[in-house]
């Protein structure tokens, strides 16, 4: 499993690094930071301004991974760069389906 992704029983998290006020709303697939950490790339045209840019990356991972808007939700790093993202369902298809983003963009 790659080290952007981490399941659960009922979910799985996304780490993410988040780039707001982008001229589209995209997952770019992956990031590499000087760390070495991997994070899946996504960006979103909202800023970052009241929790704009937050609920324009929910939706994107909702749209992308076909789940629903509610499943999806941020769970550190309201207001950074680096997030993570909580998204409710079928480990094994919501994995595979985040897979297939970055193979396939």
């Amino acid at each position: 499993m790659p080290a952007w992704l981490n399941a659960g029983e009922a979910e799985v998290f996304l780490s993410l690094r988040v780039t707001p006020k982008a001229s589209v709303d995209r997952i770019d697939g992956v990031y590499l930071s000087d760390d070495g950490a991997a994070r899946l790339a996504v960006k979103v045209r909202a800023v970052p301004d009241k929790g704009a840019a937050n609920k324009a990356v929910e939706m994107l991972i909702a749209k992308a991974l076909g789940v629903r808007k509610s499943d999806v939700a941020v769970t550190s790093g309201a207001t950074s760069r680096l997030k993570i993202v909580r998204v409710e369902g079928d480990p094994a298809a919501i994995v595979a389906r985040a897979k297939d983003l970055v193979e396939h963009p």
